[in-house]
């Protein structure tokens, strides 16, 4: 009997945690407008630059509180999947860079929109590149978001293609890593320590031609940036300990957490919200509600069969 009672509190309690954990991760991604804002003197480059590098030993440090350096040696080992690495490496990048570079140039909002977007661009991608079929639900989804985007290209008069850039490079990200047998952890310090060399010679440079923020506008600053790495790496600690714990369903609704908090500080920030950019954000968070149902509504169908 009391291990009857004990097996339901146990999962329960891993539940609890998960959760705990998911909700962190993504909220602190939706709040990392505010850590950009604050590194306002130093260049989005130099930013980037920071996040690479200082991302290198403190990822080294949780792979050994983790006892992750047995995976992460047998990925360095295999040529195959430090080339797929390279190549996530880059999309990463990509997607560092062009987020800073919304949030410093106060386009929070639209950065905001990728995240809204990549859950369609995800399903855009299963459907062209893995051959999945899309459901009806997923077919209005994408609908809904076309012509959202599209309201918000004509009616506002701007593209957002930081938004596209964002969502699409997460996108590719997403798809390599998929195909590359390799945890969350060990990867990202592999593609760091990839990306390490041209971060180094980037702050370099700026030193060299004077332009670098670190050691220049004071302490707090300095502080902040070397803080990169944490900041980079703690919230995908957490995501991976959620994942461990939660369905997939959960996990997209969690997801949410992190455009919906950039959106709002968006509006803190003051920017330019027109009744376009009302119609778009709307017609996609129908979109995601649409695709969110029913991915719910199928995972209880496969968790009815199963119980069967």
């Amino acid at each position: 009997m009391t291990d009857r009672v004990a097996a339901p509190d146990a999962a329960a309690a891993e539940l609890r945690l998960g959760l705990l954990c998911g909700v962190a991760a993504y909220a602190l991604w939706g709040l990392f407008p505010l850590y950009i804002k604050a590194l306002t003197p130093a260049s989005p480059m130099e930013i980037v630059a920071h996040r690479i590098l200082w991302s290198v030993p403190f990822g080294a440090f949780i792979l050994s509180l983790r006892g992750q350096w047995r995976e992460t040696l047998a990925a360095i080992r295999s040529p195959r999947i430090v080339a797929l690495l390279a190549v996530a490496a880059i999309f990463i990048a990509l997607n560092w860079l062009v987020y800073v570079w919304a949030v410093a140039n106060d386009r929070v909002l639209q950065a905001s929109l990728g995240y809204y977007i990549n859950p369609l661009t995800f399903i855009a991608a299963g459907v062209f590149i893995l051959k999945e079929q899309l459901t009806r639900a997923q077919i209005a989804a994408v609908a809904l978001a076309a012509i959202g985007v599209g309201v918000m290209t004509f009616g506002a008069g701007v593209f957002p293609w930081p938004s596209f850039i964002l969502a699409f490079s997460f996108t590719a990200y997403g798809l390599v890593r998929k195909t590359t047998p390799v945890g969350a952890m060990p990867g990202l310090f592999v593609e760091t320590a990839l990306l390490s060399p041209f971060a180094l010679a980037f702050l370099m440079r700026l030193k060299t031609e004077g332009t670098l923020a670190l050691g220049h506008h004071g302490s707090s600053l300095d502080i902040l940036l070397f803080m990169a790495g944490p900041a980079t790496v703690v919230p995908l600690v957490l995501f991976a300990l959620a994942a461990r714990r939660l369905s997939l369903t959960i996990i997209g609704f969690l997801q949410y957490i992190g455009p919906t908090g950039q959106f709002f500080l968006g509006l803190y920030y003051g920017e330019k919200f027109t009744l376009a950019h009302a119609i778009c954000f709307g017609l996609i968070w129908t979109a995601l509600a649409l695709i969110s149902f029913d991915a719910w509504r199928r995972s209880r169908k496969v968790a009815k069969s199963n119980a069967d």
